[in-house]
């Protein structure tokens, strides 16, 4: 004979504040019947007493257990950037503005159900190992990842230094299922590097300066800024500007980033969402550094995302740069985090980010104006240059020749913009005149 339920009140007590808080929109005209607050956070409740009344192990029936279990799937199923995440998972997510954690350097989403790569970070153990944007995790340790959510993929990725963590990939690409083993170190991201102006042998007679971002977070903008200053000084007359496998970072990081470029004022980005709060438009600052408006492109590709879109997308729309490569991520939604009171938080999506011509970043991506593909054997050249130590100029400039066809389109574009605008510029005075 069943036992009879004896906390359902128990529980509905702990709820109680939730229930007053929704009883109030039950009342409203037109409700659908069926979208009934109460009654399903009554059912609910009732579901929890049955399965801590005859679930076969008793230590995985704690109401701390249940209830978390329920809120991590509540989130997910939301889309892939929405999560619960428990105390430490919060204080996990706050590091990352500090640009120091300790992991592996893989910024990784949610994509047709399986963690996927976003990008490897550069000087990281993913990067020198060649993981690349869009590989897809098939296992962490062993364990399948078909049912893991993106919090608990982190979770496992991060870690203790000196660890190692096993990670079977699919790279879609090329169909290969490849098992790496990387050792957790600490992360420390450099924002800015590479700054430098292009060896004259791929310029010809024009000063094409470089500088790639490797994410936004706090310090970015005015890093930038100092390397503008930099490149200036040495008579840069163009710029090549590379979001490659840059996964984004902090939204007001990205803004200030495209007011180096843009006039005072200018609206980069705004978000829409159902409510009016999350209607917002981001502008550039009323403060702007005088700069000369020189040539600009952009390097992109499925690694950039996020900020990086933001970027790309604004300086697209705003004819300010010509965007090379392959188009972006597709991540443009805005999550807002609220804490909860025992130090957990809530993440999820409030709204999605436009650009200035009103495209839909999200699940779309930024694409280019002048499309350019890389082989999965140029990408892993591209990432063994960049993360090693001491490259001879002439090795770079091989490499680049031979490996990184975007950054040879790209140059290509800023040469025949500056002959172009050499060739018009007396036709230019004599009308003025």
């Amino acid at each position: 004979m069943r036992r009879p339920i004896v906390r359902l009140s128990l529980v509905s007590l702990l709820l109680l504040g939730v229930l007053s808080g929704i009883r109030a929109q039950e009342a409203q005209p037109g409700k659908d019947e069926e979208d009934n607050g109460y009654s399903q956070i009554s059912i609910f409740a009732k579901a929890i007493e049955l399965i801590r009344q005859d679930y076969v192990d008793g230590n995985k029936t704690s109401y701390h257990d249940l209830v978390t279990a329920a809120m991590k799937g509540m989130l997910s199923s939301l889309d892939p950037h929405s999560q619960f995440m428990d105390p430490n998972d919060f204080r996990d997510m706050q590091d990352d503005t500090r640009s120091r954690f300790n992991g592996l350097g893989i910024e990784v989403s949610m994509k047709n159900g399986l963690p996927t790569v976003v990008t490897a970070m550069e000087d990281t153990p993913a990067a020198k190992a060649g993981i690349l944007s869009g590989d897809q995790i098939l296992r962490i340790n062993g364990i399948s990842t078909e049912r893991m959510d993106l919090q608990d993929a982190i979770n496992v990725l991060r870690g203790p230094t000196g660890r190692k963590v096993t990670l079977t990939l699919l790279r879609p690409s090329t169909k290969e299922i490849k098992d790496y083993t990387l050792e957790r170190a600490e992360i420390k991201v450099q924002s800015v590097k590479g700054v430098r102006l292009l060896d004259a042998e791929l310029t010809g007679p024009f000063k094409i300066g470089y500088i790639r971002l490797i994410q936004f977070n706090e310090p970015t903008a005015e890093e930038l800024s100092k390397a503008l200053d930099e490149l200036q000084k040495q008579g840069m007359q163009a710029l090549i500007l590379d979001l490659r496998n840059n996964p984004g970072g902090l939204l007001n990081s990205a803004v200030d980033v495209c007011a180096q470029f843009l006039p005072p004022n200018t609206k980069v980005v705004s978000t829409q969402g159902r409510i009016a709060s999350q209607q917002h438009d981001y502008s550039t600052s009323g403060v702007k550094k005088e700069r000369p408006s020189f040539p600009m492109t952009l390097l992109i590709n499925e690694g950039s995302a996020s900020g990086a879109e933001i970027v790309s997308g604004a300086l697209k729309d705003l004819h300010r740069a010509i965007l090379v490569g392959e188009t972006t991520f597709g991540k443009g939604s805005v999550q807002n985090v609220m804490q909860l009171p025992d130090g957990s938080a809530v993440r999820f999506t409030t709204a999605k980010y436009y650009t200035p011509g009103k495209q839909v970043i999200q699940g779309n991506g930024v694409t280019p104006n002048i499309r350019v593909a890389m082989t999965a054997e140029q990408e892993r050249a591209l990432f063994a240059l960049r993360n090693a130590e001491n490259v001879k100029p002439e090795d770079e400039k091989s490499i680049i020749k031979a490996k990184d066809p975007q950054m040879l389109r790209a140059i290509d574009a800023l040469k025949g913009v500056m002959i172009y605008a050499q060739q018009n510029a007396p036709k230019a005075e004599a009308v003025k005149k």
